[in-house]
């Protein structure tokens, strides 16, 4: 699976706090620090795309 955050984004950090070895903070915007997410970090991956305020985060298969 791959992640993606697109320009909905407003910074809220709400996805690092819930997987922050997927997601960190850049400047304007959140933004995934992983091409493949790996198997034991799917379901918090999910969940931050779930919890997203603003549906800013986009999973592919």
């Amino acid at each position: 699976m791959e992640a993606h955050v697109n320009e909905e984004c407003i910074f809220c950090g709400l996805c690092v706090d819930l997987c922050p070895e997927v997601f960190q903070l850049g400047e304007e915007t959140a933004y995934v620090t992983v091409n493949e997410i790996p198997e034991d970090l799917l379901e918090c991956c999910r969940e931050a795309a779930e919890e997203c305020p603003t549906e800013a985060i986009e999973l592919f298969d």
